[in-house]
């Protein structure tokens, strides 16, 4: 009897001591909200990375018409995956994952080199408290959408990136509306759910400083990279070191 009480028992244990890898492991979903200016291709060096690691990446290809619209667009996306997903945010798409994180699948949040509002602030109001290194931003003909001036988009956006690469991101950016960067972000999901932040600390588009003070007000997990804006696309194996540590203790 005490034999099998033991067997029981240690077949019990050994169940529960799996039962809790999985459960730690378990979230192998990322979804990633690209910023704006820059489409999600600029991130394919990142989730080659993930997915040879065992992830499942998606990229949202949110329009930046207004963040109503970029929030329902990540929230169709979450709705696809197959159990928890880790919410990645870089720059702009930092204002979206702060109110789609409310998702009940979602684990955590990451920040890359991005907006982390609290209720009530936005991109604009966040970016005029610290001013970046330099951003010459311009407005469409018809004073609705913005643009990074493309002469201006290496040094501002992309200075540690090979020149050619560069080029292309300048000529393939995504124009963004005035209407998503000067709304106001509700309660965010940081609150409630982990969170990291990746500050680049050559970022002229964001100021790094700015990105430290958002980070410990959430009292989110920080790394800092040595990189340009397009951290993503220029240190994307660190990137993705933190993304993967990130998705292993949001799944704890």
């Amino acid at each position: 009897m005490n034999r099998l009480y033991l067997s029981t028992l240690a077949i019990a244990f050994a169940s529960s001591v799996i039962a809790f890898a999985a459960q730690a492991a378990d979230v192998k979903n990322i979804v990633i909200v690209r910023g704006a200016l820059a489409d999600g291709s600029g991130w394919r060096k990142a989730t080659e990375i993930l997915e040879r690691r065992g992830f499942h990446v998606t990229i949202v290809q949110e329009p930046i018409t207004s963040l109503a619209d970029d929030i329902a667009a990540t929230k169709r996306v979450l709705d696809l995956q197959d159990g928890l997903a880790l919410l990645v945010g870089h720059s702009y798409g930092g204002m979206v994952i702060t109110e789609a994180g409310h998702s009940t699948n979602v684990a955590g949040l990451v920040y890359v080199a991005a907006f982390q509002p609290d209720k009530g602030e936005s991109l604009l109001s966040l970016a005029s408290s610290k001013p970046a290194g330099g951003m010459n931003i311009r407005e469409t003909t018809d004073g609705k959408y913005l643009y990074l001036d493309p002469a201006a988009f290496a040094n501002d956006f992309a200075a540690d990136l090979p020149k050619d690469e560069a080029a292309f991101l300048a000529k393939s950016q995504v124009f963004a509306s005035k209407e998503a960067f000067s709304a106001k972000a509700g309660d965010p999901a940081w609150k409630t759910k982990k969170s990291w932040t990746i500050v680049a600390t050559e970022d002229r588009a964001i100021n790094p400083d700015l990105e430290r003070q958002m980070a410990e007000r959430a009292g989110s997990e920080v790394t800092e990279i040595k990189a340009s804006h397009a951290v993503f696309a220029s240190q994307p194996e660190k990137v993705a070191d933190v993304i993967e540590n990130a998705a292993n203790e949001a799944g704890n």
